[in-house]
């Protein structure tokens, strides 16, 4: 009897993320075209087409990544399932910020499901494209997707769709996520859910969690006869960015008749002339919460941003060619997947803390400092610096993949060992996503 053809190893630390979902896929070749989707993803291809991946893992043919998008598995489902079960792993139990925002991209013509003219967060304006509502976390500045659904217009439901607003959707998300486990200090989102009063403001209440979220300049209270509005003075406030700097900023509560859990606020860059562009009215319900603490929570909301940004320009979010919403959502998946296992590089991500190169001690600092030595290997915490180390790790591969017709044809049997040799040394970097420590056997000569 034939022995089962194993799974081919591309890279080791993307092959030990991806053994955490290999038992869902009945055929070799899907282990292995998952394994290329993640790689693709995270290679520095400009457009993450599945032809260009193909390229670039070695596939001389794309239909191998093609067929898996299209049948295996049939259901986005059970791969979702895994990833949120690794994230809440990694997370173990400590409180997110849940931040709630959509997505849209332009897609041309009509064969691509759910494409409308509509909002395009990513132009500005109202074109032709597809939009998602995604939920992001935030936790010790680390953003990381949780889920998406794709927007369903009411000019191309098709039959047996149900419509349902961006609000509704979100409402149900959001649910979902704390059904899943997860525990949600915060709920954070623009004026689009936080003037949704009757869909996603009473759900997060249902929900008893708390929220800033973004309301309309001219958004309306239900106050008894003969009360009053007013404006407490403006009180000056330090609003840290991301990077760690500090800005000036200036915030004022609103009162709505007497105080109630829920409250209202103006923050603007200058009080004198309320700038368009730089003044915020949010709406809060968080006990306690202090006038210093508004902006900043609510600050937290660009977050998402950061988010959709690296899915979209690093991880190849919108570079799909496909035209069923379940394939898109598939690719969706691969991406946010990638982007986990970007993201688990973070210590505080790690579900075991255990050294990153998982080595006995006696050979880790050795290993580290070869791979270290590279000049552009990049030792400081950030997602952009994890995703680069993980690049440079990958180049071998594509730079052997991207000659070896012509060592074909010109055969030079010491480039051919050599590069085998190099992706073989890079091989032992384990990363920080593997929960199994292996032996370590690593000897390397410049001769």
């Amino acid at each position: 009897m034939t022995a089962p053809r194993i799974a081919k190893t591309p890279l080791r630390c993307v092959d030990d993320y991806c053994s955490f979902y290999t038992n869902l896929f009945s055929e070799v070749r899907s282990v292995e075209a998952f394994k290329y989707l993640h790689l693709g993803t995270l290679s520095p291809l400009k457009r993450k087409s599945l032809p260009k991946i193909a390229d670039l893992v070695g596939r001389e043919n794309p239909q191998g990544l093609q067929h898996f998008i299209n049948n295996s598995p049939r259901d986005v489902t059970e791969l979702r399932k895994r990833r949120i079960e690794r994230r809440l792993r990694a997370i173990r139990g400590r409180k997110i910020f849940l931040i709630v925002d959509e997505t849209g991209d332009p897609k041309k013509g009509r064969e691509t499901d759910y494409t409308a003219r509509q909002y395009l967060g990513k132009l500005g304006k109202i074109d032709q494209g597809i939009v998602a509502v995604t939920t992001y976390g935030v936790l010790e500045g680390i953003t990381f997707p949780i889920l998406f659904e794709v927007d369903k217009p009411k000019k191309s439901l098709k039959p047996g769709d149900t419509y349902q607003t961006k609000t509704q959707i979100a409402a149900r998300m959001v649910r979902e996520i704390v059904s899943l486990g997860f525990e949600v200090e915060m709920v954070l989102a623009d004026s689009l859910y936080g003037e949704s009063e009757t869909t996603f403001i009473e759900e997060l209440e249902r929900l008893q969690l708390n929220f800033i979220v973004a309301i309309r300049s001219n958004h309306g209270v239900w106050m008894p006869k003969g009360s009053r509005v007013r404006a407490n003075k403006w009180r000056k406030f330090d609003r840290i960015m991301s990077a760690g700097k500090v800005k000036e900023r200036y915030i004022r509560e609103i009162v709505f008749g007497r105080k109630r859990p829920r409250r209202y606020w103006e923050i603007t860059t200058d009080p004198e002339t309320l700038p368009a562009n730089s003044t915020s009215y949010v709406m809060s319900q968080v006990p306690d919460l202090k006038y210093h603490q508004v902006g900043n929570f609510y600050g937290c909301r660009t977050w998402v941003e950061y988010g959709l940004r690296q899915s979209k320009y690093e991880l190849g979010w919108a570079d799909f060619r496909l035209t069923n919403s379940k394939d898109i959502e598939k690719w969706w998946e691969i991406v946010c997947s990638a982007y986990l296992l970007v993201s688990l590089q973070n210590s505080c991500l790690q579900s075991d803390p255990v050294p990153s190169s998982h080595c006995p001690k006696t050979t880790e600092d050795k290993l580290l400092t070869f791979f270290e030595s590279h000049p552009q290997w990049n030792e400081t915490d950030g997602w952009k610096n994890w995703l680069n180390n993980l690049r440079l790790l990958l180049q071998p591969l594509a730079s052997f993949n991207a000659i070896v017709n012509w060592l074909k044809i010109f055969p030079i049997p010491q480039l051919s060992q050599g590069f085998s040799r190099l992706i073989a040394i890079l091989n032992f970097f384990v990363g920080a996503v593997s929960d199994v420590e292996e032996p370590f056997d690593f000897h390397f000569s410049s001769a």
